[in-house]
C-alpha cells in the first residue's frame, strides 16, 4: 500500500474514533464523573466528581490541578480575581482555589453557621463579582428530601447567606445576561424555576420557567432525570443538561425549545461550556449514568442559532 493511501486510512480510523456523530467530537476520555467545564483562553477545565479532581486540558494533554479527597467536585465558576469557585458535592463545601489548583478558602457553613452537608451541587458569577451556589440533597432512591437551598455571596463577602429554599434537588444555576434573573434548576422536579434578583443579592418572585417533560419527551422514567447544570449565552438563551436524557436543551428566555442536541457520547449529560464565541459547545457526559464510576467523556459539538 502507498505511504498516502495508508495516512489516509490512519486519519479515517482517527476521525471515527473521535466523531461520534455529525459534529461531535470526543476531547478527553476515561473521566470518572464529569462535570463543570470552562472554555478559557484555549484551555478547557473540568471536573470529576468520583475522582475528586480539577483538571486542565490544553489541547494534547491532561493535567490534574486539584485532588481534594471527599470533595466530590461538581460545579465550577471563574471569580472576577481569576480564581475557581469549585461546588463539593460529596462532603458539602466550597472551595476557592487559584488557577493552577492551589487551595486559597474553604467554606463548610453559611453565615449563620449551618454545615453543607446536604451538599454543594453549582455556582454561578455575576457581572458584580457576587456568586450564588446551589444546595442539593440527599442523591437516595427515591429520594425523600426537600431541602434544596440557594446560597448568596455578595461582592467583598467572607460568608454565604441562604436565599432560597425548598427546592427538590437544586442543581444547575444560571444568570441572564441583564443580570435581572436567577435560573436554578429542580432536578427532581424535572423543572427550572427563576427568580428576580434583587438590589441586595436576595431573590423573590419564584416562577415556573420551564417544565422540561412538556418540551422534550423522557428518554427514561426516573427521579433524576434532569435538568442537571446549566448554562446562559449572550442571548439569554439556556443550555441545560438533562441527566438520563442524553440531550443538552436549547431555551429561549420565553421558555420555548429551540434546539435539542443528542448526544451520542451518553445518556448522563452533565454540564456544557462555550467556545470561543459560543460557536461550540463543550459537553460533559456520563457514558452510563446507572455506573458506578460514572465513566465519561467530554465532547465538543457545533451550536445553532
Amino acid at each position: 500500500m502507498k505511504k498516502s493511501k495508508i495516512s489516509s486510512i490512519v486519519a479515517l480510523a482517527w476521525w471515527a474514533a473521535t466523531t461520534a456523530t455529525a459534529g461531535q467530537v470526543t476531547l478527553v476520555t476515561d473521566v470518572r464523573g464529569p462535570e463543570g467545564p470552562l472554555y478559557l483562553g484555549g484551555n478547557l477545565y473540568f471536573v470529576g466528581w468520583i475522582s475528586d479532581t480539577l483538571s486542565k486540558w490544553d489541547g494534547k494533554t491532561t493535567v490534574v490541578l486539584n485532588h481534594t479527597p471527599g470533595c466530590g467536585h461538581n460545579g465550577l465558576a471563574l471569580t472576577k480575581r481569576k480564581t475557581f469557585l469549585v461546588a463539593c458535592d460529596t462532603h458539602g463545601a466550597i472551595l476557592e482555589l487559584d488557577m493552577t489548583g492551589k487551595q486559597l478558602r474553604r467554606w463548610d457553613a453559611d453565615s449563620k453557621g449551618r454545615t453543607f452537608d446536604a451538599g454543594i451541587n453549582d455556582i454561578v458569577v455575576t457581572a458584580n463579582g457576587s456568586a450564588y451556589a446551589t444546595m442539593d440533597g440527599p442523591n437516595t432512591d427515591p429520594p425523600t428530601s426537600i431541602i434544596g437551598k440557594v446560597l448568596y455571596l455578595a461582592p467583598g463577602s467572607q460568608a454565604w447567606v441562604e436565599v432560597a429554599d425548598g427546592l427538590n434537588y437544586a442543581n444547575g444555576i444560571g444568570v441572564s445576561p441583564d443580570q435581572k434573573i436567577l435560573y436554578v434548576s429542580e432536578t427532581v422536579g424535572n423543572h427550572i424555576n427563576k427568580y428576580t434578583i434583587n438590589k441586595d443579592g436576595s431573590l423573590t418572585n419564584r416562577t415556573n420557567f420551564a417544565l422540561l417533560n412538556v418540551l422534550v419527551k423522557n428518554k427514561v422514567d426516573s427521579w433524576f432525570i434532569g435538568p442537571d447544570s446549566m448554562k446562559i449565552d449572550t442571548r439569554g438563551n439556556i443550555y441545560t443538561a438533562q441527566w438520563f436524557g442524553g440531550k443538552i436543551l436549547k431555551i429561549s428566555p420565553e421558555g420555548k425549545l429551540l434546539h435539542v442536541f443528542e448526544i451520542a457520547a451518553g445518556d448522563g449529560t452533565t454540564n456544557v461550556a462555550f467556545g470561543e464565541g459560543e460557536k461550540d459547545l463543550y459537553v460533559t457526559v456520563v457514558k452510563d449514568p446507572n455506573d458506578p464510576q460514572m465513566r465519561g467523556t467530554v465532547v465538543k459539538i457545533e451550536n445553532v442559532e
